[in-house]
């Protein structure tokens, strides 16, 4: 390999960041929320930790979060009128591209085409507590 290769190759390998995952754990998940319209949500507080609950769902306990070492996001995708649907909270790194803050990654998972579903109401969400971080959060969506 010359070495107008191997500059080359040294330049592309530079251009690449690796984004290690936070470490995430999950606080709710599931098909019926009292949320029914698409939200992306983050809690730092106690205080807002029990407002989004308090929507998403009044009259079940409020999972215990540590609010001085932890911080909660999520999805809610809204209302969809069939089961098979799900959310996912598929990665949470730090946001490399200058904001100074973290990246959520999700994704909608839908019915399988040509399946059969239960034609139903839901309102798929997921929330995971991880690493208390200061700065901006931004959400992407991901197939």
């Amino acid at each position: 390999m010359g070495a107008s290769a191997v500059r080359l190759v040294a330049l592309a390998l530079g251009a690449v960041t690796f984004q290690t995952p936070l470490v995430q754990r999950d606080v709710d998940r599931g098909d019926f929320s009292n949320v029914d319209d698409t939200r992306e949500v983050v809690a730092r507080t106690g205080a807002e930790w029990a407002t989004i609950w308090r929507q998403h769902t009044p009259d079940r306990p409020r999972p215990a979060v540590d609010f001085r070492h932890e911080m909660v996001v999520g999805v809610f995708l809204g209302s969809r009128n069939s089961a098979g649907f799900s959310a996912e909270v598929a990665s949470v790194t730090d946001d490399t591209e200058g904001a100074a803050g973290l990246l959520v990654r999700y994704r909608e998972k839908r019915p399988v085409g040509g399946g059969v579903a239960a034609q139903v109401i839901v309102s798929p969400f997921h929330l995971v507590a991880l690493p208390k971080r200061t700065g901006l959060v931004r959400f992407e969506k991901i197939d």
